[in-house]
């Protein structure tokens, strides 16, 4: 799927109608660097002051969708399990996560935590 099909309109400013919607938007912002995006789609009880990713040499590269649980239109919350590929100075690697979601009051979708396998 092309970028401004998939997460594009998400990083201008529409909202991730599910969490599995967010998750993926999520991670094409580490693919291009968005930092801004990241934080402004974390948890506010959780998100950290900054990512500090402007001279991280990981290359994010494919995402894998592995599970979901709750996380649609008519949740509040939801947990998306996921494998992310990358790059690090010529180096392959992955990282799967079980990631938590929760919808705020105005409807959004954040980010709130994280667990590595």
């Amino acid at each position: 799927m092309l970028y401004d099909e998939c997460c594009g309109p998400f990083h201008r400013g529409t909202a991730a109608p599910t969490a599995e919607a967010l998750m993926r938007s999520r991670f094409s912002a580490f693919v291009t660097g968005d930092e801004d995006y990241l934080l402004r789609t974390w948890d506010p009880d959780t998100r950290p002051d900054s990512l500090g990713w402007a001279d991280s040499p990981v290359q994010f590269e494919r995402l894998v969708i592995i599970d979901k649980r709750a996380g649609g239109f008519f949740d509040a919350e939801g947990v998306v399990e996921f494998e992310a590929f990358y790059t690090v100075d010529g180096q392959v690697g992955s990282q799967r996560e079980r990631s938590a979601f929760r919808r705020l009051d105005d409807g959004q979708w954040v980010y709130s935590s994280g667990e590595v396998d």
